[in-house]
């Protein structure tokens, strides 16, 4: 075999290791690593709602249908592009949230980009669509209902009239990170490890037939977040 087709064999192995790494983020596999997710999901939301520049997403918190909440999202790519992390969403009933329940959230892109970021993600779930579409088993962002990145700064005050608002900072400094065509499903080894049996994001969000005490904090920040 060529020089160069050694190399080009070794950047095609490496991007696809890339994108099933990053598509396919681990999974909270024991019950402290799922009460670590709720707690970094929690201060994620604590970040958001001191940021000075985040207004639009403090204003309009209150009127969310749901929030989807990824701690952290890491993006890399060597020839082939690829996104990941994990998520959890809670839903809203009049000033009461329900959940978490735990998604995947990942993408994959074909094109030339080198590099590697890891952000922290807040979506606002503006429409009962959009809510009810984080109820199937698989969700694509911009496809399913539309999203577009939230206003910060100086745009704070603009109108936004998608299905999902999304903001995401990197190092304490937001980056205007695109998720469309992102597809959002539910993990649902992370449910069953944090609720202790097999249950749907309906039984979760909708249903409200399952609870964790480790859910109380969250919860807690949410609701006093949405005032």
């Amino acid at each position: 075999m060529s020089r160069y087709k050694k190399q080009h064999t070794v950047l095609i192995a490496t991007a696809l290791a890339l994108g099933v790494a990053l598509t396919g983020c681990a999974t909270p596999g024991t019950r402290s690593a799922a009460d670590d997710e709720i707690s970094a999901a929690q201060a994620t939301l604590r970040n958001f709602e001191r940021d000075p520049d985040m207004t639009w997403f403090q204003k309009n918190l209150k009127n969310a249908r749901a929030l989807i909440i990824a701690p952290q999202v890491t993006r890399a790519a060597v020839l082939v592009g690829g996104s990941g992390g994990e998520a959890v969403v809670l839903s809203r009933d009049r000033d009461r949230w329900t959940g978490p329940a735990f998604y995947k959230l990942g993408e994959g892109s074909v094109g030339l980009q080198v590099g590697a970021d890891r952000s922290e993600v807040v979506i606002l779930v503006m429409t009962e669509k959009a809510r009810d579409a984080l109820l199937t088993s698989s969700f694509k962002l911009g496809g399913d209902a539309s999203i577009a990145t939230g206003p910060v700064g100086a745009g704070a005050s603009a109108t936004v009239t998608t299905d999902l608002v999304s903001f995401s900072r990197s190092k304490g400094a937001f980056v205007g990170v695109s998720f469309e065509g992102a597809v959002i499903r539910p993990d649902v080894a992370a449910n069953r490890v944090f609720y202790g049996q097999n249950v749907s994001p309906v039984d979760v969000l909708i249903r409200d037939s399952v609870s964790n005490p480790a859910a109380a904090p969250l919860q807690q920040s949410l609701r006093a977040a949405a005032r």
